[in-house]
């Protein structure tokens, strides 16, 4: 018998793109579950803190007002939620939050971008009224 142990070996992959392919699904399951829904009527305080724009100050608020009772709906949820409005809902919904399954759909997104917000800006500024010379002028035209 031998006393000096013998190195087993792995016979060489037979398809060289296997490794490619278990990491392509790794890496996918792996994003299914970071993209995941997290329901606020069943997320422990680290899923809710796991969204983006929820943190602890949050997901404690939300965990006390679900100890009332679930929430019915995304207005029962701004309702008694301190500090989360229509804007704030609306980015944790395009983060993953759901009540019951369903997403946010009341005001329009949050804009993302300095761009998006000054556009925003600009289409919720009523039109400057035209002075009766700058209408003269324009007539004049």
């Amino acid at each position: 018998m031998d006393l000096v142990p013998t190195v087993l070996s792995h016979p060489p992959l037979k398809d060289p793109h296997m490794l490619k392919k278990i990491l392509v699904i790794i890496t996918m399951l792996y994003a299914a579950v970071a993209f995941a829904a997290v329901d606020v009527n069943k997320a422990t305080a680290a899923e809710l803190d796991s969204i983006k724009g929820v943190g602890p100050g949050i997901s404690t608020k939300i965990l006390d007002e679900r100890k009332k009772g679930n929430f019915k709906d995304w207005n029962d949820f701004i309702e008694r939620v301190k500090g989360v409005g229509e804007g704030n809902a609306a980015k944790f919904s395009a983060e993953g939050m759901t009540i019951n399954g369903a997403g946010f759909k009341g005001a329009a997104t949050a804009p993302t971008t300095k761009e998006d917000t000054k556009k925003a800006k600009l289409e919720k500024t009523p039109a400057k009224a035209e002075t009766p010379k700058e209408a003269a002028s324009a007539a004049k035209k």
